[in-house]
């Protein structure tokens, strides 16, 4: 009885096809973490949030926000949180005109236009500074 031909195994043809599908789903993997680290158009997010309560009756808070504002916008504060805002307000240091305080606080800015307070209704006042 003679040797019969010897075919090709269907495994070991698939593996071309296979490798190429492993390596589109790779390339496809890493842009979709590319691009799902970048904000969306006119938000903002908190990168870092520092706080210091070694004085008594006092916290110092300290945060940083990344955010992707629209042409004309620039980053700020909006009801407590970080926001893109217009421009127009960080130049002319007019910060009660973003809203930063929150719903029933009253806004007024320092003397030297270096920030603001929100004032709650029972006394209680938050300064905020800017730098």
């Amino acid at each position: 009885m003679a040797p019969r031909p010897r075919r090709p195994r269907r495994e070991a043809a698939a593996l071309p096809g296979l490798a190429s599908s492993l390596w589109a789903l790779v390339l496809l993997a890493g842009l979709l973490v590319a691009f799902c680290s970048q904000l969306a158009a006119g938000t903002c997010e908190i990168v870092t949030l520092d706080r210091d309560s070694s004085q008594p009756r006092r916290t110092i808070a300290r945060q940083t926000a990344r955010c992707a504002c629209r042409k004309g916008q620039i980053a700020g504060t909006t009801r407590a949180r970080p926001a893109c805002v217009d421009a127009r307000i960080i130049r002319t240091k007019q910060w009660c005109d973003m809203r930063p305080c929150l719903e029933g606080e009253g806004c007024d800015l320092l003397i030297n236009r270096s920030g603001w307070t929100c004032t709650q209704p029972g006394g209680r006042i938050k300064t905020t500074t800017v730098s």
